[in-house]
């Protein structure tokens, strides 16, 4: 005869098993953050231009363009958001001066906020520029100029919690900041294209994870 505990012993391991296995599922999907297009391929729907320059669609691609009056333009997310993941892929096609601001609010062409730099070499591409407030705040380090891959696609991806700031290019930490006045910023996402004309930069894959 079996003792009885060789026969129980697979009966109470099953369901401990399947409440682990149920247990760890859960515990990933309560982890686990979910990633939003901010582009739907087709059109600007949830986003707002500011200013003349020009905003349009193309081959699935978001297009930036200096218009007639070569001054500052933006187009930005009717959304607010505060703490955020990031990534985002533009190609500079002609001059390349743009950005990705953060937690900025646009009156007319005046905006408010924080500037991730999109730029041509040697420009602080994912440095942290203030408009209209203190500056430069932080650039990357001169030896990361080669990360930039003019006329190519880049990958930048920004991430702002509380009041710390990171960003990356094509994989490289650009810059780590500390900021208490960007922590207290409240706004949207938004593009820039930068005055002076001759401007064209196209965007694709803006994906965000609200943290």
């Amino acid at each position: 005869m079996l003792h009885p505990h060789t026969v129980r012993q697979p009966a109470i391991l099953a369901p401990l098993l399947l409440v682990l296995v149920l247990a760890g599922c859960a515990g990933e999907r309560a982890s686990g953050q979910k990633s939003v297009s901010l582009f739907n391929g087709k059109n600007l729907d949830g986003w707002t231009i500011y200013g003349t320059e020009k905003w349009f669609v193309e081959n699935g691609e978001l297009v930036c363009e200096s218009g007639p009056d070569a001054q500052y333009g933006y187009l930005a997310t009717n959304e607010h958001y505060k703490d955020f993941d990031l990534t985002l892929e533009f190609l500079q096609e002609a001059d390349g001066n743009s950005g990705v601001f953060f937690r900025s609010t646009i009156e007319g062409t005046k905006i408010a906020g924080w500037q991730a730099e999109v730029a041509p070499p040697g420009q602080h591409t994912g440095g942290i520029y203030e408009s209209y407030g203190r500056g430069w705040l932080i650039q990357p380090d001169s030896t990361k100029d080669d990360v930039l891959k003019m006329g190519e696609w880049n990958t930048m991806r920004v991430r702002a919690e509380g009041d710390h700031v990171t960003t990356w290019l094509n994989g490289v930490e650009m810059i780590d900041l500390t900021d208490e006045k960007i922590g207290e910023g409240e706004g949207s996402i938004a593009l820039q294209i930068h005055d002076g004309g001759g401007i064209r930069v196209r965007w694709r894959n803006l994906e965000v994870v609200e943290l």
